[in-house]
């Protein structure tokens, strides 16, 4: 009997142990280190704790998404990946690309040669002008100040540049021979104070292998982007979005 009274004895204080245990193990060692606005009050039941729990794992899952999460790059609304080349010797050119960047989303690449031109070099009536000794030379090529950072990205490049002489800027054709334009839809437009885009996209076209060239667009300095953006949509590219198209 006396043995019997020990055994439960002996039972009775192994249990104890096995309580207290179980009890430090739920004790301030796992509570949340998230301060006292995520933590869970005292007494709450078993399932509001795991409920609670699994809220703010995907509170801390959406948080690490949106910190990982690559920054987005530039391109049209429609999708492909649009680059508005440029060049503008009096910032007229200038004006209708930025619209059209504006309008598309795309990036924005403006060719800058390496030796500026000044106003002397501009002078169409001087026989000796820069210009005048560049658009009689087929072969001029003045070099450019920086490149177009991955061109392989872009799908549709739009190419704007003013007519000299009947031509684009010989710089253009620099330009053009720099890259790799196959497999690209090339849109030229151009700005002139009368005349049109006539045979200069078709040349520049000659300068490449592989690429689709659409028809040009010649503007003036004043048009208006409703004017302008009418031309983009009118292209069909998918590079605007719907409630542009119909404003």
């Amino acid at each position: 009997m006396k043995m019997k009274k020990i055994t439960t004895v002996f039972f009775t204080f192994l249990m104890a142990l096995s309580l207290t245990a179980c009890a430090g193990n739920n004790g301030p060692g796992e509570a949340s280190s998230s301060g006292p606005e995520s933590s869970p009050a005292s007494g709450t039941s078993a399932a509001e704790l795991e409920l609670h729990s699994s809220e703010t794992a995907m509170e801390n899952a959406e948080t690490e998404l949106s910190q990982e999460a690559p920054a987005e790059t530039a391109e049209g609304t429609g999708g492909s990946k649009v680059l508005v080349a440029f060049f503008s010797a009096t910032n007229t050119t200038q004006g209708i690309a930025e619209q059209i960047a504006q309008g598309t989303g795309a990036d924005v690449y403006e060719i800058v040669p390496e030796e500026p031109y000044t106003d002397a070099d501009l002078n169409y009536n001087d026989d000796n002008s820069r210009t005048t000794i560049e658009m009689n030379d087929p072969s001029a090529r003045p070099a450019i100040s920086g490149s177009v950072e991955n061109m392989d990205q872009y799908e549709i490049v739009f190419l704007g540049y003013p007519i000299w002489w009947g031509e684009a800027p010989r710089i253009v054709s620099t330009f053009m021979e720099s890259y790799d334009f196959s497999g690209k839809t090339i849109v030229p437009f151009c700005t002139s104070g009368g005349s049109g885009i006539g045979s200069s996209a078709e040349n520049l076209a000659n300068l490449t292998e592989g690429a689709q060239w659409l028809s040009g667009r010649r503007f003036s300095g004043g048009s208006s982007e409703g004017d302008i953006m009418e031309w983009v949509n009118s292209l069909e590219l998918g590079v605007t979005d719907e409630n542009e198209k119909t404003n």
